[in-house]
């Protein structure tokens, strides 16, 4: 089965950092990772998914939700297959289930994403 996995979530303070990973695991994807737009979303209990960061399959375009713009940073690289969420300054608001996604282009909408992973849990303490 195609899967995502991230790793890297966990508890952290206010204003500390997390580096969330995303990388493809098991069969292959219909084309390899480096082909796809990835995206990370974060989804709280009650919400709906929430829109992150997306870059495109080049990384030359990236896109931010603003709640997160100058805080995080979205990066990849194609030669290990794996999508990169660096959180600076977090803050107790951040908490969620934090999830990447692939699909055809950059976009905010998580319905325009092909595959997901199982998500990891970021937790911020105040």
């Amino acid at each position: 089965q195609v899967q995502l996995v991230e790793s890297g979530g966990g508890l952290v303070q206010a204003g500390g950092s997390l580096r969330l990973s995303c990388a493809a695991s098991g069969r292959t994807l219909r084309r390899t990772l480096s082909s796809y737009a990835m995206g990370w979303f974060r989804q709280t209990p009650g919400k709906e998914r929430e829109f992150v960061a997306a870059i495109s399959w080049s990384g030359d375009s990236t896109y931010y939700a603003d709640s997160v713009k100058g805080r995080f940073t979205i990066s990849r690289d194609n030669a290990k297959n794996t999508v990169y969420l660096q959180m600076n300054s977090l803050k107790p608001e951040d908490t969620a289930v934090y999830y990447c996604a692939a699909g055809r282009a950059p976009l905010e909408d998580p319905y325009e994403y092909d595959y997901w992973g199982q998500g990891t849990q970021v937790t911020v303490s105040s």
